[in-house]
């Protein structure tokens, strides 16, 4: 029917008498309905969980050199050596696991992924170990001692770029050097990064972390070694005209500011190194490593009747 009648709706049946035109309200004991249970034919299987990952320490060593020179010098307590999936046919890999079989060292495999999490670096190797064995400042004057040579020390005025102070150690040790000594302040710290840097000279090399160098300093002063800073200041001589020969405590300064004004004061003397480009300044790493090979080329002369 249409026109201006009430519209009919076949699908609405009005209220009977005696039947109650509301809505039922559910009663409290009941339970909703639940809807209907798939048949074993329609049921998806659910994926399978992907395998654990497992997780290796943070604060473990990571590159393949460093990791072979901390099992070699054996001064580090060692817990677990980890290796990628795979990745056993590599010379220097197979001189690591025979390392760390010598060493009573378990070890185990893990994906790629858990390397990634500690390093981009990590070269599918890494080692649990425990903390870095600092050493003394009388450490290195007897490791100098037995040697039978004059004492060489790198002191390191608060250097803060890992990459720099890995860098310096390792020269420190190509050169012969009988330690590195930083502060434990405003310093980088012998870190799984620097063990890496340094391509693990540092587990071969005595590195002191110190309170005070200035105290340090005098130290060295009472032992007959004199004390040259590495510094472009008006008072400085050239680095190659310098006699470098006898024992020797050279300080390189930190990225920004060089050698602090106190350990300036308190060096013997101070070192330049002449510069004939546009740029003023090598970056800490590279200024050191240039004079610790002057160290090294002076110390290698033969000595002449006049000294």
């Amino acid at each position: 029917m249409t026109g201006g009648g009430r519209r009919f709706d076949r699908t609405h049946r009005p209220a009977q008498r005696g039947e109650d035109a509301r809505p039922q309200q559910r009663r409290s004991g009941d339970r909703p309905a639940r809807p209907p249970q798939r048949r074993d034919g329609d049921a998806r299987p659910r994926p399978a969980p992907g395998p654990m990952i497992p997780r290796i320490a943070e604060t473990a060593l990571y590159g393949r050199h460093a990791v072979l020179e901390s099992l070699r010098a054996g001064r580090r307590g060692f817990r677990r050596l980890w290796l990628a999936d795979g990745g056993r046919d590599a010379p220097i890999l197979r001189e690591i696991i025979e390392a760390a079989e010598a060493a009573n060292v378990p070890n185990q495999t893990a994906p790629r992924e858990a390397f990634d999490a500690i390093s981009l670096h990590a070269q599918g190797v890494a080692l649990e170990t425990g903390d870095y064995p600092y050493a003394g400042l009388d450490d290195m004057l007897a490791l100098a001692a037995r040697r039978d040579e004059k004492p060489l020390i790198l002191i390191l005025d608060t250097l803060q770029d890992p990459q720099n102070l890995g860098s310096l150690i390792r020269t420190a040790d190509a050169v012969g050097a009988h330690g590195v000594v930083i502060p434990d302040r405003r310093s980088a710290a012998v870190t799984p990064a620097v063990a890496n840097a340094s391509a693990g000279a540092v587990e071969h090399l005595l590195v002191a972390q110190v309170v005070n160098l200035a105290r340090e300093i005098d130290a060295l002063k009472q032992q007959d070694v004199w004390v040259a800073a590495l510094q472009d200041d008006p008072r400085a001589t050239d680095l190659y005209r310098t006699d470098l020969r006898g024992g020797l405590a050279l300080i390189v300064g930190n990225e920004a500011d060089g050698v602090g004004r106190l350990l300036r004061d308190k060096a013997d003397y101070l070192v330049k190194l002449p510069m004939r480009g546009r740029i003023a300044s090598l970056n800490a790493a590279a200024a050191g490593t240039v004079a610790l090979y002057e160290v090294l080329r002076q110390r290698s002369r033969p000595q002449t009747a006049d000294g």
